[in-house]
């Protein structure tokens, strides 16, 4: 008969729906409660009358009667069907659950069953856990303020739909209305079992109070010390009780405060039951009932048995319980965490050190792991729900942080030697459990058949474990052998049994050390589930923000075990309530991203600092600083006196490096020792999973740093757009350099990859726009190069200087916003060169071809208005007489000429990059430099010109000059439009060359035009016409698949015949820079891949070119320094 009872089974079952009906109902009462979630027909004003009028009369509803006041539902019936259906089923659940319980407890009296947790434990464990589940079933479901109006709705719509009510709602409207006070009801239900309760809580009299011990105690009996007394370090840790030496405290009260709170007869009548009770209500002020639902202890208690006669010691005894809570309890539970905090720490420093100890020692382990959650489970429970008091900081713990760590630290360490552990149970159930069992069961004088099967199982099981089963990987599941001594001590815990337990406590000892060996092998992460697990996090996100807020002073090193906790969340979910995960599911992924953003930021913070210091040193020791260095030198060298003592003398770079005082730190020893603290945290774990999400906090750090650094890039290039400022390349660049070079002094801290962090940041730089959409100094270098700079050279007030490759001031009367050869000489662009890369100056080509075109197109249009003098003036050009006539009625030649020479500066500048990208590159990737170089040299005017143009392309985006500028001819060939014909645009092409030949003369009126050896050029920059002259009839006969040569050798001669016709102009005054005009011809002809010296003196006498040679340099004087 007790076989056929399925206790065992019934318990397990019971307990697991227990839990799931529980959440749901929680995630009803959450779900009712947000105005957000609430279900759409409880806040739609034409449903109000209804609920209303439903509440009002529940549960006797009149559906037939013509109500006014359910027409709303009449009219939605479907809707309020379909949105109601799920609450009123999960409803139902609760009366299934209620009668399955209600039969299990009227069996388990019948059986009179023995409950002792110290033999018994899972039975008993089971037991009591499906009353407290129970309880808090219907305690929460009377929370629910809107099930009357859920229910009576349903019904009301399935009445109208089907014609009749639903068959379970007479008794479900019943049951609602009877819990409408729980207490009250749950009392008297339990009455009849308040022996079976009171008996299983008994057994908790011995545990309780040895469990609920003052830190003193434990600190004097060095407890969790493996350190201790050094002799028994290797032997197993192992007990009589080994399964309640876990147990969580906050469980075992809550267990003692329900259960006498559902059975108080005993209160008044068994002295010990009272005084476990107290102890129990002297543990604190609240209880968890599920997630965030809490229990006020004292409160409810004294209200329950207010209603009762002859209670009033027992009132008097809660009311001094909870002034002795209030006193003592949040004092007690600091001095439990500020021991725990040292034990754990010594635990895992010794167990890392020897992993091989987790074998023996690991119930030291989950002993550490249960009584620290439950200290972090009270202190989350009361500080949410924190009464008022004189001693506030009691309830608040800035060092939580560090416990948590090590639970983390604990965790992780059982998890990575999980084989070590396996290993050790596997050999100590096999070689020792299975004598010791098969020993006590020979001992034994009667054994049923049924028990008799069970037992030999036993030991058949675990005799036939061998240590290669844990070499071979193969998985283990003695899951079967537990709930097989769960059915054991139920057919042995009723009363007359055949084999009754209680006569044999070493069997219960035995089987209940087996269990925990046999947890050891196969369940390993449910053991830290139960013992460790901190999911209540989830629930309280105010209390775990503020933890984390608190911590973060102080307690640096450990903040990454907030982060951590939230791993466990995923493991609090139930399948009855699939709703509920997803909502935790993206809470705590938004928490634990704010949280890693935070720690990511403080770290950041830190090292982007460190690396502004070290870059505001390194910028002492740059070339620019060396003047009072070297003035002083020469001060000392020529016996000068030295400056007044009033003046402070400037500290040498490297001076705040001595030290006087190794105790002083300064502020970059404290920056280091933050940084030490904050990278310590990040040694948690690598990476880590939350629902399904692998996180890994590096990446934080990585993104963080990655935006701020584009940040401090940009802010160092000190563009202002209103004055036209910039920093110079070359200080940017070693600002960048001694940033890099600092951030690198991360990897000694942490495992990043501070190389690829760079590079991201740095390509992107070279980018337009970074990946947040914002300016890079790309665009900045960009901007001001082209407003600035060349503006300034468009209009003469800068001069390219060929002689030393760069561009200078004019010498004017007004002060010059800045020195243009600061920011154009070599040095500076290969520094451009070098942050901007290749891409940077593709870009900074682009942008300058957009002008050039601009200049183009303004040249086409004085072409077109001068066209028909230009086609007579090509076939006319060696007429000199009808040339002067034809020059008279040619207008815009200084246009086209100034036009022209905008096109050479720019193309002067882009040349000038393209150079220092090229040594750029030479240095960085020789090896790739060379076969581009080798192409390009075998490229030769036969070859196809899509052939040419795609190995100049690549020539020119590694910095190297081709005879073509292929960006020059893209520019162009997309300017062409539907509108001109290709002859059109020949036509226009070559009477330009021919309107610059013709113009040329006209630059010998301009003063400016004069030839500065000092510059290597003209001060008007016309000495730039060579490049545009040569790129542009380039770019243009390339696009008109014409030869390039002939037409520049057509321009040639014309050009030669009209400055011929210059140098016979004999007034001087007309032609004062004839000379360096006549230099124009040659480097033409030096600048051109297509024109050769030959060409040249066939149309142009060669001595006038010597002749203006010696003319434009005789008047230079040659000073020697």
């Amino acid at each position: 008969m007790d076989y056929q009872q399925k206790l065992a089974e019934k318990l397990t079952i019971l307990n697991e729906r227990g839990n799931g009906v529980l959440i749901r109902m929680n995630h009803i009462k959450k779900t009712c409660g947000d105005t957000k979630q609430r279900p759409s027909i409880l806040t739609e004003k034409a449903m109000e009358s209804a609920i209303k009028y439903i509440n009002k009369k529940f549960p006797n509803i009149d559906f037939r009667g013509n109500i006014q006041n359910l027409n709303s539902i009449q009219r939605q019936k479907s809707e309020v069907l379909a949105a109601t259906t799920s609450y009123y089923e999960s409803f139902l659940d609760v009366i299934e659950f209620r009668d399955h319980v209600y039969e299990l407890l009227n069996t388990i009296d019948a059986c009179q069953c023995l409950f002792d947790i110290s033999v018994n434990f899972d039975f008993t464990k089971s037991y009591l856990d499906l009353i407290v589940t129970y309880t808090s079933v219907f305690i929460t479901l009377s929370r629910i303020d809107d099930k009357k109006a859920l229910v009576g709705m349903f019904n009301c719509a399935h009445e109208m739909t089907n014609g009749s009510s639903d068959p379970s709602y007479p008794r479900l409207g019943q049951m609602l209305v009877e819990y409408d006070h729980p207490w009250k009801k749950l009392t008297e239900e339990f009455g009849p079992h308040t022996k079976s309760v009171t008996s299983a809580l008994m057994s908790l009299r011995i545990l309780y109070p040895r469990r609920n011990l003052p830190a003193e105690q434990w600190r004097s009996a060095q407890l969790l010390s493996l350190l201790s007394v050094p002799a028994t370090m290797l032997d197993p840790a192992c007990c009589d009780t080994i399964a309640c030496e876990y147990l969580s405290m906050e469980v075992m009260e809550r267990w003692i405060i329900i259960g006498f709170m559902l059975c108080h007869h005993s209160l008044n009548t068994h002295q010990p039951s009272l005084d476990l009770w107290k102890m129990a209500l002297r543990g604190g002020l609240y209880l968890n009932l599920v997630r965030d639902e809490v229990l006020n202890i004292h409160k409810v208690t004294e209200d329950l048995f207010d209603g009762f006669k002859g209670y009033s010691k027992r009132i008097a005894d809660i009311k001094e319980c909870r002034e002795y809570v209030i006193l003592n309890s949040g004092a007690m539970h600091r001095e439990r965490r500020h021991f725990l905090r040292g034990a754990l720490k010594e635990l895992f420093k010794v167990l890392e050190d020897e992993p091989g100890l987790l074998g023996p020692k690991a119930l030291f382990v989950f002993m550490a792991l249960s009584f620290s959650r439950d200290e972090v489970l009270w202190l989350v429970r009361h500080s949410e729900n924190m009464p008022k008091l004189k001693t506030p900081e009691d309830y608040m713990d800035n060092q939580m942080a560090e416990l948590l760590f090590y639970m983390e630290k604990l965790r992780g360490l059982l998890k990575k030697y999980k084989h070590v552990v396996q290993r050790y149970h596997v050999q100590y159930l096999a070689q020792f459990d299975a004598l010791v069992l098969n020993d006590t069961i020979q001992n034994m004088y009667v054994c049923p058949e049924e028990e008799s099967v069970l037992m030999s199982s036993f030991v058949s099981t675990l005799s036939a474990l061998s240590i290669k089963q844990v070499e071979n990987k193969e998985e283990f599941d003695f899951s079967a052998l537990r709930l097989d001594w769960l059915r054991l001590q139920a057919y042995t815990s009723v009363n007359k049994a055949a084999l009754p337990i209680k006569d044999y406590p070493d069997l219960a000892k035995v089987m209940n050390v087996i269990q925990f060996h046999t947890k050891m092998v196969d369940s390993l992460d449910e053991m830290l589930q139960e013992t460790s697990d901190l999911s209540i996090f989830c629930f309280f996100p105010r209390v775990f923000e503020k933890m984390f807020s608190q911590s973060n002073d102080e307690m640096k090193r450990y903040l990454m075990a907030f982060p951590c906790v939230f791993s466990h969340f995923s493991q609090c979910g139930n399948a009855l309530c699939p709703e509920e995960t997803e909502a935790m599911e993206k809470k705590s992924l938004r928490l634990c991203v704010t949280f890693l953003e935070q720690i990511a930021k403080q770290t950041s913070n830190v090292v982007l600092e460190i690396c502004a210091e070290q870059c505001n040193l390194n910028d002492q020791l740059l070339a620019k600083h060396c003047a009072e260095t070297i003035s002083a030198a020469r001060y000392r060298k020529q016996k000068k006196p030295m400056p007044k003592k009033g003046e402070v003398q400037k500290e040498k770079p490297g001076a705040e490096s001595l030290r006087k005082d190794r105790t002083i730190l300064t502020n970059m020893d404290k920056m280091h020792l933050n940084l030490t603290e904050l990278c310590s945290s990040y040694s948690l774990c690598s990476d880590f999973i939350v629902f399904d999400h692998i996180v890994v906090p590096t990446e934080f750090l990585i993104s963080h740093l990655e935006t701020r650094l584009s940040e401090i890039i940009v802010r160092m290039a000190n563009y202002n757009q209103t004055t036209q400022e910039i920093a110079r390349p070359l200080d940017l660049l070693a600002a960048v350099r001694a940033y890099t070079a600092s951030l690198h002094c991360l990897s000694s801290y942490i495992s990043v990859d501070v190389t690829r962090l760079v590079k991201s940041v740095l390509l992107q730089q070279t980018q337009p726009l970074d990946s947040r959409g914002t300016q890079t100094i790309t665009t900045l270098y960009t901007n001001w190069y082209l407003e600035s700079l060349l503006r300034q050279a468009s209009n003469s007030l800068i001069v390219h200087c060929p002689t030393m490759h760069c561009f200078v001031n004019q010498v004017i009367d007004n002060e010059p916003s800045f020195r243009a050869e600061e920011y154009s000489d070599i040095s500076e662009l290969q520094a451009l060169a070098e942050l901007i890369g290749p891409y940077g100056l593709k870009f900074l080509s682009e942008n300058l071809m957009w002008h050039i075109t601009s200049q183009v197109s303004e040249l086409k249009k004085l072409v077109n208005e001068n066209m028909d003098i230009l086609v007579q003036m090509r076939h006319n050009f060696d007429k000199p007489e009808e040339m002067v006539d034809l020059k008279k009625r040619l207008t815009g030649g200084e246009n086209v000429l100034k036009r022209m020479t905008i096109i050479g500066v720019i193309l002067s500048f882009r040349s000038m990059a393209q150079s220092c990208l090229k040594d750029i590159l030479h240095k960085h990737c020789p090896y790739l430099m060379g076969p581009i170089e080798g192409l390009r040299d075998i490229i030769t005017p036969e070859s196809e010109m899509k052939v040419t143009l795609g190995v100049f392309e690549l020539a020119s985006a590694a910095g190297i000059s081709c005879d073509i500028d292929p960006a020059l001819v893209t520019a162009i060939r997309n300017m062409q439009t539907d509108n001109t014909s290709i002859d059109e645009e020949y036509k226009l092409s070559c009477l330009l060359l021919v309107y610059i030949a013709v113009s040329l003369p006209t630059l010998a009126l301009d003063p400016n035009s004069f030839y500065s050896r000092e510059h290597g050029g003209h001060n008007n920059n016309i000495h730039c016409l060579a490049k545009s002259i040569n790129q542009v009839a380039a770019a243009m006969f390339t696009v008109q698949n014409k030869n390039i040569e002939q037409h520049l050798k057509e321009f040639l001669l014309m050009a030669s015949s009209t400055l011929l016709q210059l140098g016979q102009n004999v007034e001087r005054v007309e032609s004062k820079n004839r000379e360096s005009v006549y230099l124009l011809l040659h480097m033409i002809v030096e600048e051109s891949a297509f024109l050769s010296q030959d060409m040249l003196e066939s149309c142009f006498p060669y001595v006038l070119l010597r002749n203006a040679y010696r003319e434009v340099f005789r008047s230079f004087v040659i000073t020697l320094g």
